[in-house]
């Protein structure tokens, strides 16, 4: 249990699924399957950063871990690391992309409080992130204006934490104007985007949130002491398989290291799917020591 960087976490069936409700997203449709490599690969973002000199250390030890690790796993799995403040991304695995499902939410409630500073719309965001609760969420999304308003809003937001080369085809992450709940996300895309979270304007509130999820959400990343972080899950309309995901940060030595886990379990529940972040958390738990974190530019 990697010692103190462990802690137990309360693990429950969570009812029900993140989906944005029908009235949330007009559709219960899941477009496509996570795409998913033809062996395990542990690829390396050698692209544009915002602090070049910064970097994820990678130790021979953690690549191999994972490696074998994924080799006994039922199911597809994905984990990307990055500092803090920019520099290497690595991603790790088989699952690359899919849907966002509750993830979505971190930057629909940074949008939303810009917008409004209303206790209302602070007590939305609570509900929203520590519980992940749709209704919540739905509510932020109405606040923000109509369908057209709202996503340029949030929009917004995963633009200023986005890639710094758009003119690349795939690079951006591009809101579902009317199923927000179902805009596809890719693990680069989205531990990218947590690596420059706690760099953005007005974002304090939403991460301070994130340090308090639910136990009963405490799978994954909510194994490791002090992690601030977000989940959302959702089963395929056509196979009912579920995807789990989540991403946050991790504090380490030299700064903070943003993650991004996602996996879909062979069996498709919700619990094993849970269970292969379980042990994705873990591994990485006794490699924190070994990995440089970052800090935002000042």
């Amino acid at each position: 249990m990697a010692g103190s960087t462990v802690k137990a976490a309360c693990r429950g069936l969570v009812s029900g699924v993140l989906l944005m409700s029908a009235a949330l997203t007009g559709s219960c449709a899941v477009p496509g399957n996570p795409t998913a490599a033809t062996a395990p690969t542990v690829q390396r973002d050698e692209g544009e950063a915002w602090r070049p000199g910064q970097s994820v250390i990678l130790p021979d030890s953690l690549a191999a871990e994972f490696t074998q690790l994924q080799a006994t796993l039922p199911g597809q799995v994905g984990m990307a690391l990055m500092p803090v403040g920019g520099g290497r991304m690595t991603i790790y695995g088989d699952w690359t992309t899919g849907i966002a499902w509750s993830t979505i939410k971190v930057p629909l409630a940074v949008a939303a409080l810009r917008h409004d500073h209303d206790q209302s719309i602070f007590e939305m965001v609570q509900a929203a992130i520590t519980v992940s609760d749709n209704d919540a969420a739905y509510g932020l999304w109405q606040s923000l204006g109509d369908g057209t308003a709202a996503a340029e809003a949030v929009q917004q937001v995963l633009d200023e934490a986005g890639e710094v080369n758009t003119d690349k085809p795939g690079m951006r992450t591009e809101l579902d104007y009317t199923a927000f709940g179902v805009t596809e996300w890719s693990l680069a895309n989205q531990v990218r985007f947590a690596s420059k979270l706690p760099c953005l304007p007005d974002t304090e509130v939403v991460m301070r949130l994130m340090g308090e999820i639910t136990p009963e959400q405490g799978w994954g990343l909510g194994l490791l002491d002090h992690a601030e972080f977000k989940g959302g899950w959702g089963p395929d309309d056509d196979t009912g398989m579920y995807t789990v995901r989540q991403f946050g940060l991790i504090p380490v030595g030299s700064g903070q290291l943003a993650v991004a886990l996602a996996a879909q379990a062979d069996s498709g529940s919700f619990e094993d799917t849970t269970a292969l972040l379980d042990r994705m958390a873990l591994l990485l738990a006794r490699h924190l020591p070994d990995l440089r974190g970052g800090v935002c530019p000042r």
